[in-house]
């Protein structure tokens, strides 16, 4: 006799996203984005020096359209370091931030949200008060107390950024999980036998994915900003390092004689959160359930 399996009636993730009715502005979005993946991969090819690489004869050059030298395209710092060198690596390092800072929130979030539905009880009371101080608790003085008292790292810095945002995952995880258990594949699933972890893992995971995959694209800016603003205020990414807060920092010194210093930082900034929101929203309105017309 076959294994039975049972899942809820939901069409398929390909279906959902109907690509052939996309908006351009959200093809653009992903073609930007698309664009900054691949520098993140290719950055050491692409990036024409490297990004501590300094010449102080060449300190403070315009960009090549502000009559700059075509060696510095767009321009330099006050230490003579290449402007789009250093960008290119930027983006590296700050995506590398954003994306394993939001990975460790959404899986700790999902975890403690699976458990919390679970166990019910004390258990669930105890998580969802602990979600509560989270989200009540201002995180930027929650940051500031921990890198005063700990120090700073690159890798410290990551697992603090993931520390923002879990209780989201959490609070939505719980809540569709309860939900799920009570429909009628959990409970055909479970009245054969199937240990909890199966029903989870199997059926129930599968059918709540799509809402975790939106609330992933949604918090996903807020932590780009969350990173650039720590960097900014010199308490996240630390030198020889460089990061897009870290140069947008770095350049409020200079805004009236090198504005390229912090403005072509600030824009990469400015279309990463623009594009990601952008394709985040997408996201929702094709795979939310709610929002879908018929």
């Amino acid at each position: 006799m076959s294994e039975f399996k049972a899942h809820a009636p939901q069409r398929g993730l390909l279906d959902r996203l109907n690509l052939r009715h996309t908006p351009l502005l959200v093809w653009l979005s992903m073609g930007f984005f698309i664009a900054i993946l691949l520098i993140c991969l290719l950055c050491e090819v692409i990036a024409p020096y490297h990004y501590t690489t300094q010449n102080l004869s060449a300190r403070l050059q315009p960009p090549v359209f502000a009559g700059g030298s075509a060696r510095y395209w767009l321009g330099t710092d006050e230490l003579g370091r290449d402007i789009l060198s250093r960008l290119i690596y930027a983006i590296r390092f700050s995506m590398m931030v954003a994306v394993a800072g939001t990975v460790i929130g959404c899986v700790l979030g999902t975890v403690l949200g699976f458990i919390a539905a679970h166990f019910r009880g004390w258990i669930d009371e105890a998580l969802m008060m602990l979600v509560d101080a989270q989200a009540a608790l201002p995180f930027m003085l929650l940051a500031l107390a921990v890198l005063a008292f700990f120090g700073n790292s690159f890798v410290l810095f990551i697992l603090l950024i993931g520390i923002h945002g879990w209780e989201q995952y959490a609070r939505l995880v719980r809540g569709m999980v309860l939900s799920a258990t009570s429909h009628g594949y959990a409970v055909a699933v479970r009245s054969l036998g199937a240990p909890p972890i199966r029903i989870y893992a199997r059926h129930i995971l599968p059918n709540i994915a799509s809402a975790i995959i939106v609330s992933f694209t949604l918090n996903f800016p807020v932590t780009i900003l969350l990173e650039a603003s720590l960097s900014f205020l010199g308490l996240g990414v630390q030198p020889p390092l460089t990061s897009l807060g870290q140069m947008l920092g770095a350049g409020r010194a200079h805004l009236i004689n090198a504005w390229w210093i912090a403005v072509f930082p600030g824009l990469v900034i400015f279309l990463m959160t623009l594009s990601v929101s952008i394709l985040g929203d997408w996201l929702r309105d094709r795979l939310d359930p709610t929002l879908q017309r018929r």
